[in-house]
């Protein structure tokens, strides 16, 4: 890590927020797009997650379709880092691969060896490694300042080998910060860290249990040496949804009342381990549903809801602090 780079991380909290999921082609070069990260600026925030998604067909596919659209284009992803930039945000790059079938990544998998005439993770690794290095080529000509090279990946995460050798590979073209994004509950199960600058995951903890979570992470935290953050956190403002913050498709009517319920511990459980260096909420799209229409939008952007009037006040206060 360069000066600059520690500094960010044993100083300056990420007060972040994922921008612009899932990445579909022509979404991210519009006026409205503009206007949504703006306002997402607006609210304390002083990090971003760009992030973009390339499809493989299903969970034993191969081949990443990561040129072809639906994913957004190179020209959408430089333009989004660029209009990042101008309104001060330090930027990380986030290239995801999704599964066309709707399956969760996390299930992507092979066996455990490669056998000639079945799909491999050597063959995988190979198209995942083209469609990471070109991220990363992105990300070091546009300045990023970190470069996340997976996204709750739980199969995947055992083929130590494979992320040692493409992490290396990204180390020859990208000079910034490198992070991966395990899952919830996986911090203590990736073997590779200190192949990275910074270990981050998704914090999609139940509202009752931020600290037994914390604690479990931070014996990780304090063995690795290494600085931490929440690459994922946030709840859907639904009914029901802070018990169960990772289930998108949780059944409940909507509740703002719910979603500032779990921000507020969730900021106050976080906030009160200094080796948590930010979180980086999920997620403010593209194109943000009318502020007149938050109370009946049930999804995880806190935009027009209490949840985001309190984000900000944290956001603004956190970074006053390490001043």
């Amino acid at each position: 890590m360069t000066a600059f780079d520690a500094q960010r991380f044993r100083g300056d909290p990420v007060c972040g927020m994922t921008w612009g999921w899932v990445g579909t082609r022509g979404t991210w070069a519009t006026p409205e797009a503009e206007e949504s990260m703006r306002l997402m600026a607006d609210h304390g925030v002083t990090w971003t997650a760009l992030a973009y998604a390339a499809l493989q067909e299903h969970i034993i596919s191969t081949e990443i379709r990561s040129d072809l659209a639906p994913t957004v284009g190179d020209d959408e992803i430089v333009g989004a880092i660029r209009r990042a930039h101008d309104l001060g945000l330090t930027v990380c790059l986030k290239p995801v691969v999704n599964v066309a079938d709707g399956t969760w990544r996390a299930h992507i998998g092979f066996f455990d060896e490669d056998v000639p005439g079945e799909p491999s993770w050597g063959e995988w690794f190979a198209s995942y490694r083209r469609f990471i290095l070109h991220a990363a080529q992105i990300a070091e000509q546009e300045g990023c300042a970190m470069l996340c090279v997976g996204c709750e990946m739980v199969r995947a995460d055992a083929q130590e080998d494979h992320w040692r050798a493409l992490i290396a590979d990204v180390r020859e073209i990208y000079t910034g910060l490198v992070t991966y994004n395990c899952d919830k509950y996986q911090e203590d199960r990736v073997r590779w860290w200190d192949a990275v600058d910074v270990i981050s995951s998704s914090g999609y903890y139940p509202i009752d249990s931020w600290e037994r979570e914390l604690d479990r992470i931070e014996r990780v935290v304090a063995t690795s040496g290494k600085p931490f953050f929440f690459m994922e956190a946030g709840c859907p403002s639904r009914d029901g949804s802070p018990a169960r913050p990772n289930d998108w498709s949780l059944p409940g009517g909507p509740s703002v009342t719910e979603q500032l319920r779990y921000f507020e511990e969730m900021f106050r459980a976080v906030r009160a381990r200094p080796w948590v260096r930010g979180l980086m909420l999920w997620d403010w799209p593209a194109h943000l549903y009318p502020e007149q229409a938050a109370a009946q939008n049930d999804d995880y952007c806190p935009y027009g809801k209490p949840a985001g009037t309190f984000m900000a006040e944290q956001y603004r206060e956190w970074s006053r602090e390490s001043h």
